[in-house]
């Protein structure tokens, strides 16, 4: 049996008041899920390090004498390599290699590795390579004239093209080809929810924090056997499934990737052929581990994703899981919070009342027929209408667009649109 590798732990905090997350108390809460992320990806943790200072170090992140300090402690605690709470620019990365004198990898690092362990579809394992591609070209060093190209005038003469070029080369070639690749899967994607909305099929869509336990609640709700594990990260792949509601009627359910704090920009934009089923569902279940003290940083960083990911406006019923965990009065208090429903996904408490209120949300929302005059300029909001409901007819009148759409109630109000016309008197 293979040994783990030995990982020590280093993170940097500002000491800014307006730099701090809401609901964190220090860096040691965000080292606690650096711990969680690197347990995941198969190491152990043999030590860590925390530096707070007004502002990181441009060359090093955490200054030089607290480089040297963990490259002590982290060499006496016999670590295979150092993981950086941090997104570190290539820069950083090779000074800090060339100071500690082992491996150094970064929080974007360690998500991937998870990412591409976790990844099982052919669409999930395109966009995990696409992310390491992008992360990984403009991190390539060479040195010397070895990065020269034959050419004219000073500073231009040299060998020609050599190794490190043609890498680049590859890399781009790949990314170009497998961003292709993901475009075809996003339109599939897009043609399969248009199918499910020409059917009257509603999507609802499970979101939240990492390890809430989503996928167990996804099980419970659609008897299915989807993986679960207290790791993190441990469904990537989306799943949807039929959820009966009652003895007439059922929805689809859509299970997605957990979210973390500062997960960076570029891997939401690499996994947006996934969170793309997001778009499509006509009510999110936002699940929160109850019983964790730092639940609502946890929140706070989902609802900071939603909007990133332009859902925000998305109909929404909080489910509070886990409160088996708790005691009674506590999860009572939480049951009077409005929109929000109390249950446990493991001994299935308060399922029924959930699926209740989930066919009472997709009623509240009907579809209706209505106008909208937009300007020509406006992509993003014509991009929503033909997302989130179906065009019946495009005018173009000058720099002006009328649209006639059946969309659902809650965004015909969003965008303020004329008096609607209900489906049942067209």
């Amino acid at each position: 049996m293979q040994a783990l590798e030995k990982a020590f732990l280093a993170g940097w905090e500002s000491t800014r008041r307006d730099a701090l997350p809401t609901g964190i108390a220090d860096g040691n809460d965000s080292l606690r899920e650096l711990k969680e992320l690197t347990a995941s990806a198969g190491a152990q943790v043999v030590g860590t390090a925390l530096q707070r200072s007004s502002d990181p170090d441009p060359a090093t992140l955490l200054g030089r004498g607290k480089v040297q300090e963990v490259r002590a402690e982290a060499r006496a605690s016999g670590a295979d390599l150092v993981i950086f709470d941090h997104d570190l620019t290539p820069t950083q990365l090779r000074n800090l290699e060339k100071i500690i004198e082992l491996k150094v990898i970064d929080r974007t690092q360690i998500i991937l590795d998870i990412f591409a362990r976790r990844a099982r579809s052919r669409e999930g394992q395109l966009q995990v390579e696409l992310a390491q591609l992008n992360y990984m070209l403009p991190r390539l060093s060479g040195h010397g004239t070895a990065l020269s190209r034959l050419g004219g005038g000073i500073g231009t003469r040299g060998p020609g093209e050599q190794k490190l070029e043609m890498d680049r080369r590859r890399i781009r070639t790949r990314i170009r080809n497998l961003s292709e690749s993901i475009q075809h899967v996003r339109s599939q994607r897009a043609l399969h929810r248009a199918h499910r909305r020409d059917q009257n099929l509603h999507t609802v869509a499970l979101v939240g924090y990492t390890n809430a336990g989503k996928s167990t609640l996804f099980n419970a709700l659609t008897s299915s056997g989807v993986v679960t594990s207290s790791r993190m990260f441990a469904t990537l792949d989306p799943t949807i499934r039929s959820m009966p509601l009652d003895a007439h009627s059922t929805a689809l359910l859509s299970d997605t990737v957990g979210f973390i704090r500062k997960l960076p920009p570029h891997l939401v934009a690499a996994f947006r052929a996934t969170l793309e089923e997001l778009e499509g569902a006509r009510l999110l279940l936002h699940v929160t581990d109850a019983s964790d003290p730092e639940y609502q940083a946890q929140d706070a960083a989902v609802e900071a994703l939603l909007d990133d990911l332009g859902v925000a406006s998305t109909p929404r019923l909080h489910v509070w899981n886990k409160v088996d965990l708790l005691a009674p009065g506590e999860w009572r208090k939480l049951a009077m919070a409005d929109r929000s429903v109390t249950v446990s996904a493991r001994t299935g408490a308060g399922l029924e009342n959930l699926r209740q209120e989930i066919a009472f949300a997709l009623d509240t929302d009907p579809m209706v027929e209505a106008d909208f005059e937009l300007s020509t300029s406006d992509g993003k909001q014509l991009a929503l209408l033909h997302q989130s409901g179906t065009v019946v007819s495009t005018d173009y009148k000058d720099d002006r667009v009328l649209v006639r759409a059946i969309v659902p109630e809650s965004l015909r109000e969003k965008l303020k649109s004329t008096p609607p016309v209900p489906l049942r008197e067209r």
